[in-house]
């Protein structure tokens, strides 16, 4: 049976409507007077993009096409094929399933490499077709730096196994340029990644075999490298150095701080160096400046929050109080409230424990409590500064309780936050503290809870077929809503890291003070009675503030439900 003639690719892209057949005669003058291919001088002339290009190639072979931007390829994969063999030839593994690899590669005329990888993974290949600029970006994301940081572990073996004290020696040199020793590199390297994968925080661990290197994305931990356990020393070391924290001291917890240029932009990085079992922890948390200064928009509020948040921070006395859990953005949102009252005719002092961000005309203090420097002595003496606005990191005793209530009653704008769970449990909290409850109802003008939801990849959204119903029952929605929804997921992709979630945003509840409020609070009254009282006069719950994310497709039920812990209730 003779074999099907195989369509031609201007004829292919001319039936798809991308480009006219006085383009495909253009195309090729110029592909023969350039010495190139056809589908190389249509997207050089500009007449159809690489990406139309390659799916009309992958048409002409009778290809699997796959664009790197919407569909998943694990970096573990590349374990597949040898690094130099992914940079030499520009081909990507995709999964293996028996015997046969499957490999995205740039030109479906590149039968000797193909034969090649038969040869050296001695097995079969099944080649798929994508960009050979998506292909690219991928190995310069992925492959490339695990490359640099492969060699840069290969060659501090070698280092540490022919003199282990000289390479030490080498890494104490403050003044070494960052080529002059792999350790600085591989240091360098790691730090660099985790700020392009856009991590809040990177997790140095030495365990007994180990040293386990993990970044936090999105509020979820990701184990990124293992380093021998022989380079635990020399990598610990370097980042003491940098962060200017005593070598010789590891058995008592510090702190310290790097700054950095990563890609034109200064990052501060906050360490924490901690004894533990088999060596010192190291955390470094990723602190950008860009990340405080988005906006009150980009926090997530639903517009009539908004507009109830903008009018409690521009009054002109009185307590906000922003409550939730360690990481759950308090203090990005009393920033982004600092940012929009920072003009030249206020004045703002903020007391922190740290200082984590620099604000250009606000009056910043460190509380530094070995010296006596602690919250409340701070206060009492911003009071003395004739200040308009006044920032307190964290209500964490009766005394600063008591002296922030002080100031709010004698014409101050205080912001502070407390750890509890909604906003309602701040009334009992504080009288609990041993606050008197009069102060307590007279001063407070609102309380907003808050919580951290991953926002699905907006790369890879897709409707949510057929979410649990029980789920979406514990959620709240009532079958007559579920009717007009359509809850979203993220299918997974290289843009998320196939994680379905790029970004986190807010979830809120905002509780405003009412007459009936105060007097409840200035009764002592159960806590059950202030949330019912809270619900009452307008406020919506996180669960509530989460459901309306969730059906404008903005996270997931499993997101929403996990964060405002009802998750363990569906596994009961």
């Amino acid at each position: 049976m003779a074999q099907r003639e195989r369509r031609k690719l201007g004829e292919i892209l001319v039936e798809w409507g991308v480009i006219t057949p006085a383009g495909v005669q253009e195309a090729l003058d110029h592909a023969q007077k350039q010495g190139m291919r056809l589908g190389e001088s249509i997207a050089a002339l500009g007449l159809a993009d690489e990406e139309e290009v390659t799916k009309a190639l992958a048409s002409q072979h009778n290809m699997e096409y796959i664009d790197l931007d919407r569909n998943v390829v694990p970096a573990a994969e590349l374990t597949a094929i040898p690094l130099d063999l992914i940079r030499k030839y520009l081909v990507i593994p995709a999964g293996k399933e028996d015997n046969r690899l499957k490999v995205i590669i740039a030109d479906p005329l590149a039968l000797e490499v193909l034969d090649l990888l038969r040869f050296r993974l001695n097995c079969e290949i099944e080649p798929c077709l994508g960009s050979r600029t998506k292909i690219r970006a991928y190995i310069d994301q992925f492959a490339r730096s695990d490359v640099s940081i492969d060699e840069a572990v290969k060659t501090m073996h070698a280092t540490i196994d022919q003199d282990a004290p000289a390479l030490d020696e080498l890494v104490a040199d403050g003044e070494l340029d960052e080529n002059a020793a792999p350790i600085i590199r591989l240091v360098t390297m790691l730090i660099t990644q985790a700020v392009n994968m856009r991590a809040s925080d990177i997790h140095i661990e030495p365990m007994a075999n180990r040293v386990r290197v993990r970044y936090r994305i999105d509020g979820v931990c990701v184990e990124r490298d293992n380093i021998p356990k022989r380079m635990q020393g020399p990598v610990l070391n370097r980042l003491k150095i940098m962060a200017k924290i005593d070598l010789a001291q590891r058995r008592v917890p510090q702190d310290g701080r790097i700054q950095l240029p990563i890609a034109g932009t200064q990052i501060d990085f906050r360490v924490s160096a901690l004894p533990a079992n088999h060596g010192e922890s190291i955390v470094l948390r990723i602190l950008r400046p860009d990340s405080v200064r988005l906006g009150i928009e980009a926090l997530g509020f639903e517009p009539d929050d908004n507009a109830r948040f903008q009018n409690i921070i521009k009054r002109p006395n009185g307590i906000f109080l922003v409550t939730g859990p360690t990481g759950s953005g308090k203090t990005t949102t009393l920033y982004a409230a600092i940012n929009e009252l920072n003009r030249p005719d206020r004045k703002i002092i903020t007391a922190e424990d740290p200082v984590e961000y620099n604000f250009t005309g606000v009056n910043q203090v460190q509380v530094n409590d070995s010296i006596g420097l602690s919250f409340s002595r701070i206060l009492r003496a911003m009071l003395r500064q004739a200040p308009n606005i006044i920032l307190v990191g964290e209500i964490r005793d009766m005394e600063v309780g008591e002296v922030a209530i002080q100031a709010a009653l004698t014409g101050h704008l205080v912001f502070s936050t407390l750890h509890t769970n909604d906003a309602p449990s701040a009334i009992t909290r504080l009288i609990d503290m041993g606050v008197k409850p009069f102060l307590v109802a007279s001063s407070i003008q609102a309380v907003m809870a808050q919580r951290l939801i991953r926002v699905i990849c907006k790369e890879c959204k897709e409707p949510y077929p057929n979410p649990d119903p029980r789920m979406m029952r514990m959620l709240g929605f009532r079958d007559d809503e579920l009717k007009h929804i359509t809850p979203m997921r993220g299918k997974g992709c290289n843009a998320c890291h196939g994680t379905g979630y790029r970004g986190r945003q807010g979830i809120f509840e905002m509780m405003e003070m009412d007459n009936t409020l105060r007097e409840l609070a200035f009764n002592r009254a159960p806590l059950v009675d202030i949330r019912r009282a809270a619900h009452a006069s307008g406020m919506r719950s996180l669960l509530d503030d989460g459901k309306i994310k969730i059906a404008k497709g903005v996270t997931t039920p499993e997101e929403v439900l996990k964060t405002t812990q009802l998750e363990d209730l569906l596994t009961e």
